[in-house]
């Protein structure tokens, strides 16, 4: 009589994943979870499977505007406690998630905590909410592990937040006892802002000095006036949510401003890459200005840059 085989069937139940920040987006895919998420946002365009997924959410903006028009649109959305995004509600309820994550640190750039949680509570499968909120680079890589504890990936977050140290690390190392360059970063051109949060820390670690902008605190408008008394050896304009050659282009249209900064050096680079989203990818930013500032020591740019001839 032959005896009878058991077969074990492992069963790999994946999780349904909203991402409603481009951020978080890419820190899903670096964690393993590409096949998890579902949908995410208009914005989200990296890595490029990311936008082959249903988007749930749209600009509210019209195309075309000017800085200084977009700016000013910004600005009273905010007086109005209002996004630029709007979220497809029917489409996230049809959509059934059992994860969706958000943001709370800008409350114009995501669609705000409070109407996801009321929306996440009318779905059947009442989906949780995870709120990313990072101000330091060391709040960016935590919210690595934030997600990786959400998603049962404990061990690929361990490895994630291992190996963006080390990088960091090494280029902290590299600049080490180097003459420190006053650095401005700018994070808008019409009107000026200095870039805060995460920027300020990176240019540290990559051997500079920010000379405006403070690490932790939300990024700040300016004079251009108050820009020349700071008297910056290197300007980096890296307009947020913006790729390199917009922010080649404001600078070109700013040229006059820029020059009567009187600083040595001014580079455009790729915010919406590199800066102004805190993922993975700030750790590439990081090694950027590590190159921008001391190409001596790091002498590749691992990114695109342009150089503003003033």
């Amino acid at each position: 009589m032959g005896g009878a085989r058991l077969v074990c069937h492992i069963v790999v139940l994946q999780m349904r994943i909203v991402s409603l920040v481009p951020s978080a987006t890419e820190m899903l895919f670096a964690l393993g979870l590409g096949a998890d998420l579902i949908a995410v946002t208009h914005e989200c365009d990296y890595p490029v499977a990311a936008r082959e997924l249903p988007k749930v959410t749209r600009d509210v903006l019209p195309a075309g505007l000017s800085s200084a028009e977009i700016d000013a649109a910004v600005k009273q959305r905010t007086l109005a406690g209002e996004s630029i995004y709007e979220l497809d509600d029917d489409l996230l309820r049809e959509l059934r998630p059992d994860l969706i994550v958000t943001q709370g640190l800008c409350s114009v750039c995501a669609v705000a905590y409070d109407d996801v949680r009321a929306i996440a509570e009318e779905i059947e499968t009442r989906p949780r909410v995870v709120s990313l909120d990072p101000h330091t680079v060391g709040e960016v890589l935590g919210d690595a592990r934030t997600l990786a504890q959400a998603t049962d990936r404990k061990d690929a977050g361990v490895e994630l937040v291992r190996d963006a140290s080390a990088r960091i690390d090494r280029i902290r190392l590299a600049v080490r006892g180097a003459r420190r360059p006053r650095v401005a970063a700018l994070e808008w051109l019409d009107p000026p802002f200095v870039a805060g949060h995460w920027t300020p820390q990176l240019i540290e670690y990559a051997g500079g000095e920010d000379v405006l902008g403070f690490a932790g605190e939300p990024s700040e408008e300016r004079g251009w006036e108050e820009l020349q008394r700071s008297q910056p050896d290197v300007v980096i304009v890296m307009p947020c949510g913006f790729d390199v050659e917009f922010a080649y282009r404001e600078a070109e249209m700013h040229r006059e401003e820029l020059a009567a900064i009187g600083a040595g050096e001014v580079v455009a680079v790729d915010a919406a890459a590199y800066f102004s989203r805190p993922g993975p990818r700030i750790v590439d930013g990081l090694e950027l200005l590590g190159h921008i500032l001391h190409p001596e020591v790091v002498p590749e740019a691992p990114a695109p840059l342009m150089t503003v001839e003033l």
